[in-house]
């Protein structure tokens, strides 16, 4: 009758180092991910706050840049989450190259106020530059548009200029 007792006592012995062992993956699973996601949010939020040059000289430029062909779409995933896409194309009528280029759309409501406003980066560096007298499309995903929206495309103003 000794033989059970230790069998049973191995038995128990066992449970609290795989309970152990299981806890300290779970532990390195999700330090793995937060540590992750701190660093893209950080690289994120860094880019984001990274403020492109828009100075007399890039000013004076903005007239160079034209956005034509603009469409909008709305989708809805399985999510039931509804997109709006605003796409079209940007041309750069000047005679200098366009390295980065940072627009803000705003929709607005009947009443001409702005009920949305977004910043996006049109042209990036990985990419290339926007050539003098090029043009290329684009496409813009937007989450929600307030109800107040007048149903209008939005306008697009530079905010940002990088040239080359």
């Amino acid at each position: 009758m000794e033989p059970e007792p230790t069998t049973r006592r191995e038995d128990g012995s066992r449970f609290p180092a795989a309970f152990v062992a299981g806890l300290v993956i779970v532990f390195f699973v999700v330090a793995c991910v937060v540590g992750v996601s701190r660093y893209a949010h950080s690289r994120e939020s860094a880019a984001a706050s990274a403020k492109l040059p828009f100075g007399p000289i890039e000013q004076a430029y903005a007239n160079n840049i034209h956005f034509d062909g603009i469409t909008m779409a709305r989708a809805t995933n399985l999510l039931n989450q509804e997109f709006t896409y605003v796409s079209g194309t940007v041309t750069n009528t000047g005679s200098q190259s366009i390295r980065t280029l940072e627009v803000t759309l705003e929709f607005h409501d009947p009443f001409n106020q702005v009920v949305l406003r977004g910043t996006e980066q049109l042209v990036t560096p990985p990419n290339s530059p926007l050539g003098a007298g090029e043009h290329r499309d684009f496409q813009v995903t937007l989450e929600h548009i307030p109800a107040e929206w007048n149903q209008q495309y939005p306008t697009f103003r530079v905010t940002g200029l990088v040239l080359q």
